[in-house]
């Protein structure tokens, strides 16, 4: 554990509640240190279930590549607290993160308030503090009564694909969440908006009419299509011909395509080269991210393709699955799926994509998390889905387990079912993110 991390675990008895949404908390605490949310830079608001992050680390490529400063704010990490803090492109130090977590528990007084809420306090603090042109600040959960929401006048808001996740917090429908997610909405600001489902759409397009704030829409507004190797992208502005992304996976193209179109509204006089230079640029761990080395690829079947990803919903599951469809008509090879869950996550539902398309699945236990499926649960659901089914210990024994086979060409080895999965496979094959 590092040192922010053995500073937020003496937040949790100030809140015995894992997740409470609400805003008065951290609207007391914010104007107890002197309202750091008031003097921000120029930021772009992120809500929505599945590509938040990935349109983030889009636009921060892409503005990065425009020779402008990025503060980021996003969560869960991975295997680092500071992951979640970026000043000016940079990974926050424990030294500055631990001083302003030590001024928001000096600050705060013992009065109750939430982990997530006093990280957004101390995110607010280092963003006010730190010179940048740009904030991108991801919501944590929600919208309408995420810690986050107390920002007043962002510069744009971006609703990224909602379906369902959180359903005890957020609502047990589709409409309900999107409801939640509209919520960051406010006068004046323009929203852009991806591609959505008739209902979550229907309530956005609402929601945004209340709030009088001015759509753009994906698929009405703005366009994506890939053309002979290329990802054209159009919008009232003009045509951009650009290179495909970095990151792997048809859905990237939608993830870019919100990204390009949220700057262009912003800074239509961006150059086509740092859209250029930000696509192919953009880094995002564990969102189809190959590993190529390292002790656990060691343990897997010679010349095995291991894919790490961190999805967990159904929507996720879906994209996914259509991800490994587009490798294997590429370059077919047979699928193995090695996955971990939590119980509140809809695991037969991920798992239910990849009938027909995975050999096997293997599930393994996330150690550490106090909410996640034994192994067996796991395999038992996926036997349930229409999966051959196994359990194993650990990732590395299921690696083992795979390299025990016999394989007509080298297998296709897609780890997957949780961030929290995904941040320790990267943490014990060492490629925490930097």
């Amino acid at each position: 554990m590092n040192a922010p991390d053995s500073i937020t675990a003496r937040f949790a008895p100030l809140h015995p509640r894992r997740i409470d949404l609400s805003l008065g908390r951290i609207e007391r605490l914010l104007a107890e240190l002197g309202s750091p949310h008031r003097r921000l830079p120029t930021t772009i608001h992120v809500a929505g279930t599945n590509g938040k992050g990935s349109t983030v680390a889009f636009m921060r490529a892409i503005l990065e590549a425009a020779g402008l400063s990025v503060h980021v704010y996003t969560s869960p990490h991975l295997v680092r607290f500071n992951e979640r803090f970026r000043l000016a492109g940079e990974i926050v130090d424990d030294a500055r993160l631990g001083a302003a977590l030590d001024e928001c528990e000096r600050v705060n007084a013992g009065q109750s308030i939430s982990v997530f809420e006093i990280t957004t306090a101390a995110a607010f603090l280092l963003f006010s503090r730190t010179p940048a042109d740009f904030l991108l600040l991801e919501v944590g959960l929600g919208g309408r009564y995420d810690a986050t929401n107390v920002i007043d006048a962002p510069a744009a808001c971006v609703i990224t694909p909602v379906s369902m996740d959180h359903p005890e917090f957020l609502g047990a429908t589709v409409d309900k969440i999107a409801f939640e997610k509209a919520g960051i909405l406010k006068a004046k600001v323009p929203v852009i908006v991806a591609e959505q489902t008739p209902e979550a759409l229907r309530v956005i397009e609402r929601e945004a009419l209340r709030a009088r704030a001015p759509l753009t829409l994906a698929e009405r507004d703005f366009f994506i299509r890939e053309e002979h190797g290329r990802l054209v992208f159009e919008d009232r502005y003009g045509l951009l011909d650009l290179p495909l992304p970095r990151l792997a996976g048809r859905h990237q193209y939608f993830n870019a395509a919100n990204a390009i179109a949220t700057l262009r509204a912003l800074r239509p006089d961006l150059p086509t080269r740092a859209f250029e230079r930000g696509l192919v640029g953009a880094e995002w761990p564990a969102r189809l991210q190959r590993l190529r080395s390292g002790p656990l690829v060691t343990r897997a079947p010679p010349r095995a393709e291991i894919w790490l990803d961190g999805a967990h919903n159904e929507a996720g599951g879906r994209v996914l699955s259509e991800a490994m469809a587009d490798f294997e008509e590429a370059a077919p090879r047979p699928l193995a799926l090695v996955c971990g869950t939590l119980n509140t996550k809809d695991t037969a539902g991920f798992l239910s994509h990849f009938k027909g398309l995975a050999r096997e699945a293997i599930a393994v236990p996330i150690s550490g998390e106090h909410a996640a499926r034994s192994a067996e649960e796991v395999a038992e659901i996926a036997r349930s889905v229409g999966l051959t089914a196994s359990a194993a210990a650990s990732v590395g024994d299921a690696l083992d387990e795979l390299t025990r086979r016999t394989w007509e060409k080298p297998p296709r080895i897609l780890i997957a079912g949780s961030l929290y999965l995904a941040g320790a496979v990267l943490e014990q094959n060492g490629d925490a993110p930097r």
